[in-house]
């Protein structure tokens, strides 16, 4: 069987098992054209240009969220503090919380997954899956991130982003037309961090700058910090919580999602999501979904394999 690299996708082998492909539009974001240079001291994000961002409303409660694949949802436990499916609308899409939104479409959910040991007050485990009522069509505005796969290692300085429809300031509403909003936050490492959160856990990570208040707030929890692997989108944490909104050296603490891959793929079933395992900036390896081989890609364009 030969294995080709189209389209966009990246194409694995499995030894000994059928060749996995990492999904086409996993991570891409064809309208995000000028990231580099570009919701606490954050600035309004271009329509389409995080197509994976979701916007939760739980009742009156606003969360954000990331699409893995056309019919997960990953988000934060925090979220939901009962399992009342006929409470939550899921909107993608979505560019404005006052629209118009025309690439907008809008489900209900099937299913709401939380992680079975997180704790409320230290906030471990702070991850959750949604199942949507009906899978969606992915275009340009709509597509799935990728995933921080296992053993992945996202250095203290790394640039990531972080978006969300979140206050500005603690106390402050994110004026009309409440556009999306998008940061960019460099990692912490977890032993800096503890400096300001003793609490913090390997199941955790964090980011953001020691000056010049950046980050998330209040109804930014559950969305995605993500950073650039290449061309690809690779989901890092989920928004989990801070001190304050910005607050200078109190940085965002969020979930480490390649803690839980194993947990994400018992609950989503068959389509798995797309999943890179991150070390640095000059080196990437792609996974394959079960079981997990990894292949370093940096210079292949064809991979062959005799069935």
């Amino acid at each position: 069987r030969t294995c080709l690299i189209l389209s966009g996708s990246v194409s694995l082998f499995n030894i000994g098992s059928p060749c996995v492909c990492l999904p086409a539009v996993c991570g891409t974001a064809p309208l995000n054209t000028n990231s580099e240079s570009r919701i606490i001291g954050g600035q309004d994000a271009p329509a389409g240009s995080w197509p994976w961002q979701v916007s939760l409303h739980i009742q009156t409660t606003l969360c954000g969220g990331s699409l893995i694949n056309n019919q997960w949802v990953l988000t934060a436990a925090q979220c939901f503090t009962s399992n009342s499916l006929s409470d939550v609308r899921v909107y993608l899409g979505r560019d404005t919380q006052e629209g118009p939104n025309p690439d907008e479409v809008t489900r209900s959910v099937s299913v709401i997954i939380k992680h079975s040991n997180y704790d409320e007050k230290t906030k471990e485990n702070d991850i959750a899956l949604l199942q949507l009522s009906s899978p969606v069509n992915f275009t340009d505005h709509i597509r799935p991130v990728c995933l921080a796969a296992e053993q992945s290692f996202f250095p203290g300085g790394l640039r990531c982003w972080v978006t969300g429809w979140g206050d500005i300031q603690t106390h402050a509403y994110l004026p009309s037309p409440q556009r999306l909003q998008e940061v960019n936050v460099p990692v912490v490492s977890n032993i800096k961090c503890r400096g300001a959160y003793p609490s913090v856990t390997t199941n955790m990570m964090c980011a953001g700058p020691n000056f010049r208040g950046k980050g998330f707030c209040q109804k930014d929890f559950g969305g995605p910090l993500v950073t650039l692997n290449a061309t690809r989108w690779v989901q890092a944490g989920v928004v989990s919580f801070a001190t304050g909104c910005g607050y200078p050296k109190f940085p965002g603490v969020y979930t480490r999602v390649s803690q839980y891959q194993n947990w994400i793929n018992r609950h989503v079933g068959a389509e798995q999501p797309g999943y890179i395992t991150f070390y640095s900036s000059s080196t990437r390896t792609f996974h394959c979904v079960s079981p997990l081989v990894p292949l370093l890609l940096s210079f292949l364009s064809v991979l062959s394999e005799d069935v």
